[in-house]
């Protein structure tokens, strides 16, 4: 290798020897001073030129996101800012930019503008910090559950079932749109499409994965899961990342033991491999909220925040005791919730689960056993309870400032009390063999979750909208890149 990484030159020991680094312009000043940055550290290294024995057309073409290759020096600065620089012998410029028109001036950009440069951003050091933690914390993923002795699935992208039940999907399909088969009734002939049948993007790799839970033991999942909600909010995307392990033999009990330890293992991953990106962010949501209204301000600044989650247990509270809680809270009685909580059975929106979280326990909740009417067929069904009302062992995480963290439950192992589940919401059984096929042969116990890993990324990073911790977003009317 030719040249030696610049997080690798700042945390020299050793002066004195030449070394090369091939790096971007983020700024030049005075004709003299080059700040240089190769991407492998939010920080950036100063190179200084020998101005007056470097030529004029040279001195031009050094311009903020020009590539370049140096050889100099190390040596200890004797600037303020840095504690290494380069003292300049030999400057190739290996591509040039315009300085007129590079998008990317050495000045604050608002979020909104980099989302319209979204193949230039990374470039910045906002979102140097955000993939690098995005990066770590992925990693942290595998190798909790690769320790864990998990076996990684890759569940299908294309699917025929839409059983998931998880809102509107996106079709897959090789036709002609402009010359539709159609069968003799009028409706489109998917015999003459490419799977000869209705395919979608998937919603979840759940079902699949439950599958090979039941002959591998412990699985999981992560990959893309799609979505064609027309939702534009700060927390939805039609494309996104998901978590999903699935556990054969597990309780509930098990299932919130596992996640918890998920998410903190993570969360410390993170802190502990990117203690400057983060000290970075948490320094940038601190600029951010200052234009805020103090009420509105977090109690916590980033690190605090990720340590609160690591040092506490979560509080597991059932759906009818937090139903109860939010019936006598201040924000109900005061009809100050958008959506009030007045009858057990209500679906909780995002301010009754930040309610629960931020003001009512100050930690993290796993919310448990809710209202089958709200939740889906394949969830274990709980005996009646003394109110004649029906739950099933369901379970959410909720965390301060984002609301649902993880969604999980045990799954139904019944075979009849799944088939009388899927009558009830229309799901057609003979679409579903192969699923029900696992409750048929050898049915146990299980119990999985989905974590959505941008939600997590928003959360780890202190960003506040889901599509700046994603490289390219996909939301409605939007597809660039």
């Amino acid at each position: 290798m030719e040249h030696t990484r610049i997080k690798e030159l700042l945390n020299a020991t050793e002066f004195g020897h030449e070394v090369i680094v091939k790096g971007w312009v983020k700024t030049f000043r005075n004709n003299q001073f080059i700040a240089i940055n190769d991407g492998s550290s939010i920080h950036n290294i100063q190179a200084v030129v020998d101005f007056e024995n470097t030529p004029d057309a040279l001195l031009k073409r050094i311009t903020t996101g020009a590539a370049l290759r140096i050889k100099g020096n190390l040596i200890e600065s004797q600037g303020k800012g840095q504690k290494v620089e380069i003292k300049v012998n030999e400057l190739t410029i290996l591509g040039d930019s315009d300085a007129e028109k590079y998008p990317l001036q050495p000045k604050k950009h608002s979020l909104e503008f980099l989302r319209e440069i979204a193949h230039l951003r990374f470039r910045t050091t906002t979102f140097n910090a955000v993939f690098k933690v995005r990066n770590a914390l992925a990693f942290a993923v595998h190798k909790f559950f690769n320790d864990k002795d998990f076996v990684y699935m890759h569940t299908p992208i294309i699917t025929g079932s839409d059983a998931e039940g998880a809102g509107e999907m996106f079709r897959v399909t090789s036709l002609d749109l402009n010359n539709i088969p159609r069968t003799e009734n009028g409706d489109i002939d998917f015999k003459e499409d490419f799977f000869g049948k209705s395919t979608n993007l998937t919603v979840s790799g759940q079902l699949e994965g439950e599958l090979a839970a039941m002959a591998l033991g412990n699985i999981y999942t992560f990959g893309p899961t799609f979505r064609a909600e027309n939702s534009n909010t700060t927390r939805h995307l039609a494309e996104f990342w998901m978590i999903e392990p699935e556990m054969a033999f597990y309780e509930l009990e098990d299932n919130m033991d596992l996640a918890e330890d998920l998410l903190k293992y993570v969360i410390k991953y993170a802190l502990d491999t990117c203690p400057e990106e983060i000290e970075f962010l948490k320094t940038r949501l601190l600029e951010e909220e200052k234009n805020k209204p103090a009420a509105e301000r977090a109690e916590l600044n980033l690190i605090d925040k990720l340590t609160f989650v690591l040092n506490n247990d979560f509080e597991r509270v059932t759906y009818t005791e937090a139903i109860d809680i939010l019936k006598r809270s201040k924000p109900n009685q005061k009809k100050q919730f958008k959506y009030l909580i007045d009858e057990w059975g209500a679906d909780l929106q995002s301010e009754h689960e930040r309610y629960l979280v931020e003001k009512h326990y100050k930690k993290p909740v796993i919310l448990i056993d809710y209202p089958a009417e709200i939740k889906s067929f394949y969830m274990k069904q709980n005996d009646v309870d003394a109110n004649g009302h029906k739950t099933v062992r369901a379970m959410d995480i909720l965390f301060p400032g984002i609301g649902e963290m993880v969604g999980g439950s045990q799954r139904e192992e019944n075979l009849d009390k799944l088939l009388s589940r899927m009558a009830e919401v229309n799901i057609p059984a003979e679409e579903m063999e192969w699923f029900l096929d696992t409750r048929r042969y050898g049915s146990a116990p299980h119990s999985g979750f989905g974590l959505g890993f941008e939600r997590l990324v928003l959360f780890v990073t202190g960003m506040t909208n889901i599509r700046d911790v994603i490289p390219f977003p996909r939301t409605p009317n939007n597809a660039e890149f």
